[in-house]
């Protein structure tokens, strides 16, 4: 007697942890039950995926959806709107929100905020702070929790622990490996006066590579003091990646499209719309940070998607704030790539699944496997197609690859057996579930 599945996704070409090839995926509800040929089986529904390639779901662990809080430039439903039309299906929410996300009722709020109106899957950092130091152990283990951010240089709201002390308290009582925002604040502080009034272009030259590598290298020391695993988010420099090359046994790497793909060459026609905390830098640190992607020194993939308003953004320099759009566009800017021979696909998919599941715990996400959830991402590597401004989902809406051709699209998104996206339609209601961990099972 035939097989029976709620879905069969057939004729793809399928990229997993043994390898790539052709075969066809069985789900039964949200869950992965078969892989290979299900030819002869039958399917409440059959998607034909002949010439498209399913990868595991894309997960994009940096994202920043300003909810609650400033939601005129984003909230948790269009963010992850903008998620799933690029591909990815499930994220982790940064906690610079207002009111900050540095306490349980804090967390439980996006919690209820965010269920059944994500269309991704979610969890949220948690920011760590002089005050909840004592609570970590606690906070880092709640359901969604993420687990611990610190920012040790100030960016976008007013999270800050900037001091040896601090740190090392946090990192002391942390169990899970804790993200940070690696700039020093100290000397940012001092470097505030190299800004230049209408000129974004002096952005990088205020928040230096001495500045992103000192404040590095003191993490990595406080870090090796506490005995604890940190993850260093946005690498933007050449020094650093040199240096964590040889702390690899206590330090995880987060690099960015923006960071692999831009340079401050741009500035003069992108303005403040390149501007982001850490910078764009000159292009030798973007191919500093390709050689540490293909020397497997950067283990994963984060879009740092931090959205404002056109008419925010406008504003003259350095009135203007940091960040831009790019969870919608972490995929295909990166699947350029793949094509352009940079990254292969494989790596690709280390970097957006399987790797920040080995990173932060996930549980049954980050590969296509028999027992986990059916997360999917469908793409076509040979469809060519111009990034526009019209296509961005966030309520931004604009990017800083407006414009841009590239190769490789992605076509579907399933969350946990759904078709949440085909064709650039949203095709299920938003039905986001909290991302779950083993280190809070």
């Amino acid at each position: 007697m035939a097989a029976t599945y709620d879905l069969i996704l057939s004729g793809g070409d399928l990229v997993n942890h043994d390898g790539r090839g052709r075969r066809d995926v069985g789900v039964v509800g949200d869950t992965i039950a078969a892989i290979g040929d299900l030819s002869r089986a039958s399917a409440g529904e059959r998607i034909d995926c002949t010439g498209l390639t399913i990868l595991p779901g894309v997960i994009d662990t940096q994202v920043h959806f300003r909810e609650p809080g400033p939601t005129h430039k984003e909230d948790l439903e269009t963010g992850s709107r903008a998620a799933v039309m690029g591909g990815v299906t499930a994220v982790f929410e940064m906690p610079n929100t207002n009111p900050l996300t540095t306490g349980e009722s804090e967390l439980a709020d996006k919690v209820a905020r965010a269920r059944a109106r994500m269309h991704c899957d979610f969890a949220f950092w948690v920011g760590g702070t002089h005050e909840n130091a004592k609570d970590i152990p606690h906070l880092e283990r709640l359901p969604a929790a993420a687990g611990i951010k610190v920012f040790m240089g100030s960016s976008t709201g007013s999270l800050l622990v900037a001091d040896d002390d601090g740190v090392a308290r946090i990192l002391r009582a942390a169990r899970r490996r804790a993200a940070f925002h690696s700039e020093d604040e100290y000397r940012l502080e001092e470097r505030k006066n190299l800004r230049v009034a209408g000129d974004p272009a002096s952005h990088p030259v205020w928040r230096d590579e001495i500045a992103a590598l000192q404040c590095t290298q003191r993490l990595v020391r406080i870090a090796r003091d506490a005995r604890a695993t940190i993850h260093v988010l946005h690498v933007s420099t050449a020094e650093e990646i040199d240096f964590l090359a040889a702390h690899k046994d206590i330090a995880s790497v987060e690099v960015t499209p923006h960071h692999l793909t831009l340079s401050a060459d741009e500035y003069a026609t992108l303005g403040t719309k390149l501007q982001m905390n850490p910078p764009v830098r000159a292009a030798r640190h973007r191919d500093a940070i390709w050689r540490g992607v293909a020397q497997g020194v950067a283990d994963i993939l984060g879009s740092d998607h931090a959205p404002h308003t056109l008419e925010e953004k406008a504003r003259p320099y350095p009135d203007s704030p940091s960040g831009m759009t790019g969870v919608q566009t972490l995929a295909p800017v990166m699947l350029d790539h793949v094509a352009a021979g940079r990254l292969t696909l494989e790596r690709f998919v280390d970097m957006t699944s399987a790797g920040p599941a080995r990173l932060f715990g996930i549980a049954r996400k980050g590969r296509i496997a028999v027992g986990y959830d059916a997360d999917f991402t469908i793409v076509d590597l040979k469809r060519r197609e111009t990034i526009t401004d019209s296509w961005i989902a966030s309520r931004a809406q604009w990017t800083p690859y407006h414009g841009k051709t590239v190769q490789g699209w992605p076509v579907g998104t399933m969350v946990r057996g759904r078709r949440v996206m085909w064709e650039g339609e949203l095709t299920t209601p938003s039905r986001g579930a909290p991302v779950r961990f083993h280190a809070a099972l």
